[in-house]
């Protein structure tokens, strides 16, 4: 098992941190389909209203700092690639390429069924 890496799970995913899995991390359309909502563990921790508003506030979980960024640039990634309408293996990608532009290369690792 690698200590750090992402481990997807249908639409969402986890990070692993020191062979810890934090997670899920995932997404869905708001009520009225205006935004989208940034989950962590099934709860709303925030949303994206546009491109030019996003809201996001993961400090009540008390998550590591590099978990908390490890997420935010694999859901910024996921997002973006899904309004662009990108084939998924092109987000697997970009994922790990922005990881690794950003210092995170430790965690470009990927597990689970949509990581093929």
């Amino acid at each position: 098992m690698e200590t750090h890496g992402i481990i997807f799970e249908g639409t969402g995913f986890h990070v692993r941190h020191r062979r810890k899995n934090y997670g899920l991390f995932d997404y869905q359309w708001s009520r009225d389909l205006a935004g989208i909502e940034l989950l962590y563990q099934g709860e709303k921790f925030g949303e994206l209203c546009s491109a030019e508003s996003i809201y996001a506030d993961l400090c009540e979980y008390k998550l590591p700092t590099s978990v908390v960024h490890v997420a935010s640039l694999t859901l910024g990634v996921i997002i973006q690639c899904f309004t662009a309408g990108e084939p998924y293996d092109d987000r697997i990608i970009r994922i790990g390429a922005t990881l690794c532009k950003h210092g995170f290369q430790r965690f470009a690792h990927f597990d689970g069924p949509s990581a093929s």
